[in-house]
């Protein structure tokens, strides 16, 4: 299927030199007496970067072999990471490199978003919050637990979080996992 920059709006996916693409922001420019063009920023869902490119707008654009599904994570094996599908309960493994940061926030049967680019995994999308237990951080100081201050605690998935001084190892946090900060305590 292909789609001319016309139809471009935010989250369009688009493949562009073989890559798959989100378009993040687009721009119509109307020439003089020529065409119009469209100026576009879009992210890699393979790499994450970012890139701008000019299309003219009877340009056609090749849509990507694309699709998320829904998928129960298992566990790691240090190396693999481990999902299985939550329709047809086939497995499939990722390396730590295609799932990236999201391993950091990513608790067991966890159920996250698998992006899938031409028959092959290339990235995880989790929840935008979860609900974590800290493993390790200094024991709060009695007097500096109602407020100010922060410190960093690990969770129980490896990632690290600033937290305020009154939580504690052993407590349930919930997290915004788009950029790892700590929301608020759900229980002791």
């Amino acid at each position: 299927m292909v789609v001319t920059p016309n139809q471009f709006r935010r989250g369009t996916k688009i493949e562009v030199d073989g890559e798959p693409y989100t378009v993040v922001e687009y721009l119509h420019i109307k020439m003089g007496r020529g065409g119009a063009n469209v100026r576009t920023k879009m992210k890699s869902l393979i790499t994450g970067r970012v890139i701008e490119r000019t299309f003219t707008s009877d340009e056609k654009i090749k849509q990507p072999d694309f699709e998320e599904k829904q998928m129960q994570y298992l566990y790691n094996d240090g190396e693999n990471f481990y999902f299985m599908d939550n329709e047809t309960y086939e497995q499939i493994t990722m390396t730590s490199e295609e799932v990236g940061e999201a391993a950091l926030f990513m608790p067991e049967n966890i159920n996250v978003k698998v992006q899938i680019f031409n028959k092959k995994p290339i990235g995880v999308e989790i929840p935008n919050f979860v609900e974590l237990e800290v493993v390790e951080t200094v024991p709060g100081i009695k007097g500096d637990t109602v407020s100010g201050g922060s410190k960093p605690a690990k969770v129980s998935t490896g990632g690290t979080v600033t937290v305020p001084l009154f939580v504690n190892e052993g407590d349930i946090i919930k997290i915004d996992t788009r950029d790892g900060s700590y929301i608020e305590r759900v229980s002791k």
